[in-house]
């Protein structure tokens, strides 16, 4: 029998998302889903929700929690990742409360800036953790990350475990048409390219039956009166040429450009929500108090199948039916300008031979330019997670284009140290 691995589990919507489409896939729907989560509650709580999912799809699954991870992984052909080292309480609120004792604004800082990195730190050892245990129960799984930061904690799996690894995020299938029902154009016979490294791909073509479609979507862009919430993508579009894949909120915190306190003016221009990622972990934890009967105890639940890659991966690889992703993978030559250590996001081949990323040659200069100022940062940030050297720490901050916009260097090393501290047992010891 087919296994598949969630780890993390205890993400239950996402939990609902990833393996309610698997039970809803003919080639996969009689598969063991094993579940692992360190939170039994929450554990149970998956466990419960997809029972009753598979009951009203007919049954075909096996769903077993499990407590020893090991067990967990053991022969799984699959393994989805799902964690968060540290969770809302006490690491991101760590993340983002010390920083503001220096002046240093997030908006969400789970990917680059100084909560990425030490989102990063936190949660590189327990993934090469996982990485042990997979060599020596299920060596020739496919590892399938959808946890943040995903170019760190995905470049480090690629670059020092023989893990099969792919990262996986949402952003890239829902750029366009999202682009489009913003802009009120029509998403019909659509052809788009993209590429670069992940919250930071390009849309760098976009056609309908050989017709470049910019000209009209930047037209519609700069007429597009605020305040919205596109508001910094669409100033990076006007000032850089391209349209990025990630949201504003993200991409306002990748640059030194939009969140400055010098210029306090410029976050009401952009329309940039501050603190945003506390706030939604805040609401999600009120709407998980409120939404857990419906989900948890419906005898009645049921599933349709979403758009996330997932599913559409192992359904290529059982089946031998190709399937385009956009997926996070070592650049092995694959964008000429980016460094041959990078993760970078781009179209990839899926099929029974597994994932297959595809060339895409030279990004315009600008654009390689803005990816390699967060290239840095991931790069460093691993190498502090690897070496455990707190230089590695130091320059990765001292690099970041956000926090090196608005702090000195020795606010940046002294903040550095504060959240080391601050971290305690989840961190190791740094050099």
């Amino acid at each position: 029998m087919l296994k598949i691995t969630f780890m993390g589990a205890g993400s239950t919507v996402f939990a609902k998302n990833i393996l309610g489409d698997v039970m809803t896939t003919p080639s996969l729907k009689e598969s063991e889903i094993a579940l692992y989560d360190i939170n039994l509650e929450r554990l149970k709580e998956s466990e419960l929700m997809l029972n009753n999912i598979n009951k009203n799809l007919g049954g075909h699954a096996k769903i077993v929690s499990y407590t020893d991870r090991k067990a967990a992984l053991s022969g799984a052909k699959y393994v989805v990742n799902a964690i968060q080292v540290g969770g809302y309480e006490p690491s991101t609120v760590i993340d983002f409360e010390i920083p503001k004792k220096y002046g240093l604004k997030q908006t969400i800082g789970d990917t680059l800036g100084i909560g990425g990195i030490f989102r990063a730190l936190r949660t590189i050892p327990v993934m090469l953790d996982f990485a042990k245990d997979m060599e020596e129960v299920c060596p020739d799984a496919l590892f399938l990350n959808y946890t943040n930061p995903m170019a760190m904690l995905t470049g480090a799996m690629l670059r020092y475990t023989p893990i099969k690894t792919v990262g996986l995020c949402h952003s890239v299938q829902t750029c366009v048409p999202n682009l489009f029902e913003d802009l009120s154009m029509e998403y019909k016979d659509i052809q788009w390219k993209i590429a670069g490294i992940n919250h930071m791909a390009w849309l760098l073509e976009v056609t309908r039956d050989g017709k470049n479609l910019y000209p009209e979507i930047k037209k519609r862009a700069l007429e597009k009166e605020g305040p919205h919430n596109d508001m910094v993508r669409y100033e990076i579009m006007k000032q850089f040429g391209y349209y990025v894949t990630e949201s504003s909120e993200h991409n306002a915190e990748y640059m030194p450009y939009f969140i400055k306190g010098k210029y306090p003016e410029l976050i009401k221009k952009f329309n940039i929500p501050l603190d945003e990622y506390p706030r939604r972990c805040i609401n999600q934890i009120e709407s998980w108090n409120k939404m857990r009967d419906e989900l948890v105890q419906n005898k009645e639940l049921t599933h349709s199948r979403t758009h996330e890659y997932g599913s559409y991966i192992m359904e290529a690889m059982e089946t031998d039916i190709p399937y385009k992703i956009g997926g996070n993978v070592l650049n092995t030559g694959l964008i000429i300008n980016l460094p041959s250590k990078a993760c970078v996001e781009v179209p990839c081949l899926v099929d029974r031979s597994g994932i297959t990323p595809c060339f895409v040659g030279e990004l315009p200069t600008q654009l390689a330019a803005l990816n390699q100022t967060n290239i840095n940062v991931q790069l460093l940030t691993i190498e502090a997670a690897i070496t455990k050297k707190k230089d590695a720490i130091y320059h990765a901050a001292m690099l970041d284009p956000h926090t090196s916009s608005e702090l000195s260097i020795d606010d940046i090393k002294n903040l550095c140290d504060d959240l080391i501290a601050a971290h305690g047992n989840m961190l190791p010891i740094y050099k």
